[in-house]
């Protein structure tokens, strides 16, 4: 009984809103640092839109950021053994081509 107690105490009862829910699709992010705090933007971007925005900017503390990088890490991992290493092709570039093959739009 006193197990089940302490389980209590220590359960978060966390908010999830329809609005956020939903999501925000990224296909970009930045990440910039101080000493105190880790910022990643991140971004949508377009294909053949010279211009992105931000979607959604979180700010977190490098101790929380080394926590996060831990937990991408190991559900990556996971991921990978059940449906294969993702491939990532080997440019240079940070930012993907958004070459899609059809003609460059014009506005």
């Amino acid at each position: 009984m006193a197990d089940q107690q302490d389980k209590k105490k220590n359960q978060i009862n966390i908010e999830l809103k329809e609005e956020v829910a939903e999501g925000i699709y990224s296909n970009l992010a930045m990440i910039t640092h101080s000493n105190s705090e880790f910022i990643i933007d991140f971004i949508k971007m377009m294909p053949g839109i010279p211009k992105a925005r931000v979607q959604s900017r979180i700010i977190l503390t490098p101790q929380h950021a080394k926590r996060l990088f831990r937990a991408l890490k190991e559900n990556l991992t996971k991921f990978e053994s059940l449906y294969g290493e993702i491939d990532i092709p080997e440019s240079g570039d940070i930012i993907p081509p958004f070459n899609l093959g059809g003609p460059t739009p014009e506005a």
